[in-house]
């Protein structure tokens, strides 16, 4: 270990780990192989997704598991840190054999939900709905069982201000490592709810008066012509399939102006070209 690596580090002693089988950091072994998000508990991984892991209103830190040399350079972030959140530091051979794979990043956070998600899933759509910003769209993920999709739609969604996002049952968690890593974290501070089937959501939009937006080729409205309103949602569909008609059917349906020959964009680049637009009419 390195000298004093405690020497600026001002919230607790960190607590050295010499061995990989030290029972104090097993939620943090093997997380390539159990890459399975928990009901309550993922892995934060990276020094800006723990910086937003910092800023979460729903989401708290248990453990953190630093590489040592890391460790003075994160004296800033370290200070925001709850009271009583162990640091366990290590070497490189440790880290790596710990996590399953070479740490470049050398940062690791255990977290979990302030509040446990509701039983409900339908209870906890209802309270985004009645907190939302009327003002601000929803994106709505049906289908979307890509992780990078899914967390560059989160990445996307808070640069444009949206109010929060809605996936149903089969959309993978937004908390798992590799969607939460390309969110740049921002899974952690934007308002979301996992459950439910396509058809209950629109339904529980329609009640709150949110109109329903979906993108197809042929679309009725161009996005150059489409003049936003309050209350909108975007309702996303998985690659290729898209949305089950019986859902394009419950939407306003936009398309997005494209090169002939083109058969379609990303859906995540779909979601921010939309976004964008939405926000520069704000």
């Amino acid at each position: 270990m390195t000298n004093d690596p405690s020497a600026s580090f001002p919230t607790s002693h960190p607590i050295p780990i010499e061995d990989a089988d030290d029972p104090r950091i097993a939620v943090f072994r093997d997380i390539r192989e159990r890459d399975l998000t928990r009901r309550n508990g993922f892995i934060a991984e990276g020094t800006v997704v723990l910086d937003q892991l910092l800023k979460s209103r729903h989401i708290r830190p248990t453990a953190l598991f630093i590489l040592e040399n890391r460790l003075a350079g994160l004296a800033p972030i370290l200070a925001r840190l709850p009271e009583g959140v162990p640091v366990y530091v290590a070497g490189r051979p440790v880290m790596d054999r710990v996590a399953g794979f070479a740490m470049n990043r050398g940062v690791l956070a255990f977290g979990e939900r302030i509040a446990p998600e509701d039983a409900d899933p339908d209870a906890d759509l209802r309270r985004l709905l009645a907190e939302a910003d009327p003002k601000a769209p929803l994106v709505v993920a049906i289908g979307l069982s890509n992780h990078d999709n899914v967390g560059a739609i989160f990445r996307n969604a808070a640069a444009f201000g949206a109010a929060g996002v809605v996936l149903d049952e089969t959309s993978c968690h937004p908390l798992y490592r590799k969607a939460l890593r390309v969110s740049v974290g921002t899974v952690l501070t934007l308002p979301f709810v996992r459950g439910g089937d396509g058809s209950a959501i629109l339904d529980r939009l329609g009640e709150a008066s949110y109109t329903p937006i979906a993108l197809s080729p042929r679309g009725e409205t161009s996005l150059a012509e489409f003049q936003p309103s309050e209350k909108l949602a975007l309702v996303l569909g998985t690659e290729g399939r898209g949305l089950p008609q019986s859902l394009m059917q419950r939407a306003r349906t936009l398309r997005i102006p494209i090169a002939p020959g083109v058969d379609s964009l990303n859906v995540a680049t779909a979601a921010a070209i939309v976004l964008a637009k939405l926000y520069s009419a704000a």
